[in-house]
Parts: C-alpha cells; structure tokens; sequence
C-alpha cells in the first residue's frame, strides 16, 4: 500500500475533489503545487496522452507514485470541442469567459444538438512500474445558461443525463457520485486498492 501519493496538478479545484474522494484510505495526497513542481506541457492529442505525460514525468521528478487526469467537455454541435483543449479555452483559467463562449458558439453553429459529455482519464505511475490508465465517462447536454456555484470549470453548463440540474447545482457528494472524475477515481480505487 502507498504511504503518498502526488497528484500532478495545480488546480486546486481537482485536488479538493481528489483529495476527498481519497481521504478513507489513509494516505498522505499531496500536489504538484505543494512540491512547487513545474506544470508539464500537454503537448499529446488524446486525454490519455496528456495525462500520462504528466504522471511519467512528476514520477520521474519526484520518485512518488503520481495520479494525473486530463479532462474536457466534449460537445456534439461543435464536432467533440474543447476536448482536449477545455483548460485552454478559458483565458487565464476564466471560466465565466469559456462558458459564454461556448454558448455563443452552440448558437452560433445554428444546431438544436446540445448533447455533450465530459470525459476523463487518469494515469497512475508507480516507479519502475508501466503506466495504468483509468477512464470515465458522463453524457448530459448543455444547458442554454449558467446555473448553480457549486463545482467549477464547465460545470454550471452541464446536465447530466437523468437529471435537470447542472454539476454546479449539486452537492459535492453527487456530483462525485456521478461524474466524469469520479467514475475514473472509482476505477482507480477499486484496482489499486482493492485487498488481495
């Protein structure tokens, strides 16, 4: 079992959630900013790319086990965008600009497709082990406006299927219940900490 683990990331919105969903486990979770590690550049293609850039080289950097994720919306009417490219779409991380943008874009594209889904993949690098590779998945659809304050990101824009309230109209405990992140981390948990 892992005394700690890094988490390659300096948002601290994602090590909030993650550090909640893994506080029954006892270990120490510590992140990219706690270390003053370096952002690494996403220079892959695929949310699997990017996230196991990040876990291989803060491993390498720090010698720890290291959990990265990559994570986007993806929405039908604008052919899967931002995808990969969600965190860039906001301009110095403001989401309130990405988010009205988004909108104006759906609108603009002339569809009445709102359906969208948010993706994520986590890469967990252990030293001197090979990468392994979680995936969630939630489908949902676009909301026409902001709702809730909950969460972070796109959240206020996006209804999972089943439901008629955005991420950021839900608790923290249904949303992890449900969401793309959540789905992953409970992949991960049930592999890596699963007893023998």
């Amino acid at each position: 079992m892992f005394k700690k683990i890094l988490l390659a990331t300096h948002n601290l919105n994602k090590v909030t959630e993650l550090k909640a969903m893994l506080s029954p486990y006892n270990i120490e979770v510590l992140s990219a900013a706690d270390l003053d590690l370096p952002d690494v550049e996403e220079t892959g293609t695929t949310f699997a790319e990017n996230a196991s850039l990040k876990a291989e080289i803060l491993s390498k950097i720090t010698s720890l086990p290291c959990l990265a994720d990559d994570s986007g919306l993806c929405v039908d009417a604008l052919n899967g965008r931002p995808g990969v490219y969600s965190a860039r779409y906001a301009p110095n991380r403001n989401f309130d600009i990405a988010m009205e943008n988004l909108l104006k874009e759906i609108s603009d594209s002339g569809s009445s497709n709102r359906k969208a889904h948010f993706s994520c993949v986590l890469a967990f690098k252990v030293p001197q082990q090979s990468v392994r590779i979680f995936e969630g998945r939630v489908n949902g659809k676009i909301s026409f406006e902001k709702k809730g304050t909950s969460g972070f990101g796109f959240d206020p824009i996006f209804i999972p299927e089943g439901y008629n309230q955005t991420f950021a109209e839900m608790s923290a405990e249904q949303k992890a219940s449900l969401s793309h992140r959540g789905l992953a981390l409970q992949k991960f948990i049930s592999e890596v900490f699963k007893t023998v």
